[in-house]
């Protein structure tokens, strides 16, 4: 695997906490039954602190999105762009840094 596509499977495992099983459940929640079945509750997302190792269920802090905020980006991100578009954007961006530094005015 290229890098490309490492960071995309890591973003497939992390979101796959988050989203439903084949039976409408999200590791997520673990056995916390209103957040799977209720109807009010089961479309809402808790970004928790971190999660258990063996079902995935949100372990500490809920009422945060620290760290398990970028989920939602890296779910964002390769949902719009390609390993094509990254290596074209990050070759623009280095053919910017080679550039001179421009001293500022005094």
């Amino acid at each position: 695997m290229n890098l490309y596509q490492v960071a995309e499977e890591i973003s497939r495992r992390l979101s796959a906490i988050f989203r439903r099983d084949e039976n409408g459940q999200r590791p997520v929640y673990g056995g916390t039954t209103i957040f799977q079945d209720d109807p009010h509750w089961r479309d809402l997302l808790l970004f928790y602190e971190y999660f258990h190792g063996d079902n995935g269920a949100g372990l500490g802090a809920s009422h945060q999105t620290g760290w398990t905020g970028l989920v939602a980006r890296t779910m964002h991100l390769f949902a719009t762009t390609s390993a094509a578009q990254v290596l074209k954007d990050g070759k623009r961006a280095a053919v910017k840094e080679r550039r001179p530094p421009v001293t500022p005015r005094r």
